[in-house]
């Protein structure tokens, strides 16, 4: 009987190698898990462990990026936070004049705040609640805006065309006069008035402060 001719075998193969997550990667992830979250079942009935699940991963390892529930949902409202300051930031680092940069980053700011309310409504009103509670992460969100501002409001004096007495007392007057448009809780309240009233009402006042400033009335 014929000897059958041996078997061939194929050499051993490394393992494929697969390259880790980076952890900024499956933050990120968890971040937009608890975000879909909270805007499907409400802030209060988000759980770390259904975030997790849905990562697939356990939910002692969703607390090595956040420490409680509450650090994850203040994590996601932080996000959507980050995101104005970017258009904010752009607006107040253009090389405009800074009367015309004054007048977009405040109707800018306004309809940020707006676009919140309509389009992420969840989202908007978990941040409306840490923004009363006066969270840390949200009080350097309005510090931050408040740079902003002082950054336009300093660019713009003399030689330029703010005629301020006292630069300090001119921001504050900003900030405070836009409250009508840019804090959470009177945003909210607006809710029923159509979105084109409100824009033409933010831009009105807008122009209002400009002259303000101009005119050296603060």
């Amino acid at each position: 009987m014929k000897a059958l001719p041996p078997v061939s075998r194929r050499p051993n193969r490394p393992a494929a190698f697969v390259a880790p997550i980076s952890e900024d990667r499956v933050e990120a992830r968890l971040l937009a898990i608890a975000a879909d979250h909270i805007r499907r079942f409400g802030a209060e009935r988000v759980t770390v462990v259904s975030v997790a699940r849905e990562a697939g991963m356990s939910h002692a390892n969703v607390y090595r990026f956040f420490p409680s529930k509450a650090g994850l949902i203040e994590a996601v409202v932080v996000a959507w936070a980050r995101s104005v300051e970017m258009i904010l930031a752009d607006i107040a680092s253009a090389p405009d004049p800074a009367d015309d940069k004054l007048e977009r980053f405040l109707t800018a700011w306004a309809r940020a705040q707006r676009d919140g309310l309509d389009r992420d409504p969840i989202i908007y009103a978990t941040f409306a609640s840490l923004w009363e509670a006066r969270r840390d992460t949200i009080m350097a969100h309005r510090a931050r805006l408040r740079g902003f501002l002082a950054a336009i409001v300093d660019e713009g004096l003399e030689p330029g065309p703010f005629r301020v007495k006292d630069e300090e007392r001119a921001v504050a007057f900003v900030s405070d006069a836009m409250q009508r448009f840019v804090h959470p809780a009177l945003v909210t309240e607006m809710r029923d008035l159509p979105r084109q009233q409100v824009e033409q009402r933010a831009g009105l006042l807008a122009r209002v402060i400009i002259r303000t400033l101009i005119s050296g009335g603060v």
